[in-house]
Order: structure tokens, then C-alpha cells, then sequence
């Protein structure tokens, strides 16, 4: 089981939940996952199995897309739908107040995350300190957001009406504050009332798959879920490759750099690896005319 799955995470488990399962129904604990979705949210989440795991990093900063439903007139303690809600003071912004707002927050911004987040200060999760009734001092971060347009508009509640954004953001972009922030710029409030991640890098939502399908894979045998994978450096077709000999291969399976005068590649940059097979035995990093291996797929004992 080494490869890829691409999962169309419903809303309601976490982003660990999803890998528990694959974990059991694949028989493997070596499943990591291509960063989180938060509980409500449902939608691409890339998992790597087995030797695949050692490509996540690789993946860290892919860019993630999502269809995020802004809901206007309150704010939220969590920035969602999870957390209590206050009504905002003031009339609620127009569709054309939006619309004209949405273009202070293309390309580089500041961004500070929610006080519900992961993000740890002093050793604590800063979510922990805002259960615990304190204020995490939370410092802003730079995000880049490519794209952010208006798909749908309700106001048949002129008091809290309804935003579907689509919106293109760097890795590290809570959406949640976007949200927030988006309400603030109109001179109300907002959270984020539900949110779909429709792509993360080059994985999009029309070919995730179901947890349900993936469940009666597994049910059919380990073959039909192994059918399902991916290869472990799909999506990594950018990066140059570079064919080994018989020789060569031996070398790199053993941790040993090999020479490449005539590779054209950025100094410094991860080269894929293929034996003469066209297998992945390696990643490997160019060097001054050389490839020393970064991570070895094969054993030695096996090329």
C-alpha cells in the first residue's frame, strides 16, 4: 500500500478520523495526511500511504482552493459556526459593499489566525487557552490569496445575508479569518458558515473519492484498494527526474551520491530517481554535478 489517496472528506469527522479509518481498513499505520480540513469543513484531503509518506513534504506548500460560505450580520468566538455568535451592530453590508471590498484582500497579506487554532504559544494550543477564557496573543502571518470572487449572493434576510465565495490561497491561509476580516472591511461582521477545499495543489474535488467507495474497496480485498492509489509522486510532475543506471541504482540504495555532469537542473533543487524500470527508487538532491540521495524507496538489498 504505497501511493496516494485522494479523499472527498465529509463534513463531521476530523481530518484525523479520515486517516484512522484508512489506517484500518489499508491495514497500515503509515498514513499521513496533506493538511487539515476543521471538522465542519468536507472536501480534498490528499492522503499518503506507505512509502508516500515521505513525499508530504514536498506537498506542504501546494495551494489549496475553496468555496466558502460568508455569512454576514454576527460574529463568531471560533470565526465559524461552531462558536457563539453575536449580533453585529449597524446595518449589514450590501452585495455591492462586498464586492467592492474583495480586492483589499488580493495577493499578499497580513493575516491574524483565529484564536480557536492549532497554532501553540509558550507550549499550549492557542484553541486551549481560549476554552480556558484567555486571549492568545496571536501573531499575524503573511498569506497570499490569488484569487477571491463572489459566486453567489442571498439577502432574502436583509439583516444576515449570505456570501458564496471562491476563493485561491497559499498554504497557512485560514479562510475562517477571511471571513472575519471580510466583515470587518464592510464595516459589519461575518463567520464562516460552511467551506468546501475543491483543490489542494493538483488534486481537485471532481476526482477525490468517496469514504464510502473507498470503504467497499476494501471490503472487496486489498487488491481493489491498492487499485485506488495514486502513485507515490503524483503530483510532483514538476520536479525533474533523472534515470539510473543498474549500477547507479546500487549506489543510490546504499545512500551514496552519484555523478550527473550533464543534468540541467537548479543547484540545490530534489530530483526523482528511476531505476530502468521507470520506478521511483529515490529522491535525491543535485549537488555540484552530483545527486546525493535525500530519501531511498528501495532497499538495498533489493535493486
Amino acid at each position: 500500500m504505497d501511493g496516494l489517496l485522494i479523499v472527498d472528506k465529509p463534513a463531521g469527522p476530523t481530518s484525523h478520523d479520515i486517516v484512522a479509518l484508512v489506517r484500518r481498513l489499508a491495514a497500515t499505520r503509515r498514513v499521513g495526511h496533506g493538511g487539515t480540513l476543521d471538522p465542519f469543513a468536507s472536501g480534498v484531503l490528499p492522503l499518503f500511504l506507505g512509502r508516500a509518506t515521505r513525499m508530504v513534504e514536498y506537498h506542504a506548500g501546494d495551494w489549496k482552493a475553496y468555496r466558502a460560505t460568508v455569512c454576514f450580520g454576527a460574529s463568531s468566538t471560533t470565526d465559524d459556526l461552531e462558536g457563539e455568535l453575536t449580533p453585529a451592530d449597524g446595518s449589514a453590508p450590501t452585495r455591492e459593499a462586498v464586492l467592492a471590498a474583495i480586492p483589499s484582500f488580493l495577493g499578499p497579506i497580513s493575516q491574524r489566525p483565529p484564536a480557536y487554532s492549532a497554532i501553540k504559544l509558550a507550549g499550549r494550543r492557542a484553541y486551549a487557552m481560549a476554552r480556558a477564557g484567555e486571549t492568545p496573543q496571536l501573531a499575524e502571518r503573511d498569506v497570499t490569496i490569488d484569487r477571491m470572487e463572489l459566486d453567489d449572493w442571498d439577502g432574502r434576510d436583509p439583516a444576515r445575508p449570505i456570501a458564496i465565495l471562491d476563493v485561491a490561497c497559499s498554504a497557512g491561509t485560514y479562510v475562517r479569518a477571511l471571513a472575519r476580516d471580510l466583515g470587518a472591511a464592510v464595516g459589519s461582521a461575518a463567520y464562516l458558515g460552511a467551506l468546501i477545499r475543491t483543490a489542494s495543489g493538483p488534486f481537485r474535488l471532481e476526482d477525490a473519492l468517496a469514504v464510502d467507495a473507498i470503504r467497499d474497496a476494501a471490503a472487496a480485498g486489498p487488491a481493489r484498494l491498492a487499485a485506488l492509489l495514486r502513485p507515490v509522486d503524483a503530483g510532483l510532475e514538476s520536479m525533474a527526474e533523472h534515470a539510473v543506471t543498474d549500477d547507479e541504482l546500487v549506489a543510490i540504495s546504499r545512500g551514496q551520491f552519484i555523478r550527473v555532469p550533464d543534468l540541467r537542473a537548479e543547484e540545490g533543487a530534489p530530483i526523482r530517481i528511476r531505476d530502468g524500470r521507470g520506478r521511483l527508487v529515490a529522491i535525491a538532491i543535485l549537488q555540484g554535478g552530483r545527486l546525493a540521495p535525500d530519501k531511498v524507496l528501495v532497499d538495498a538489498s533489493a535493486s
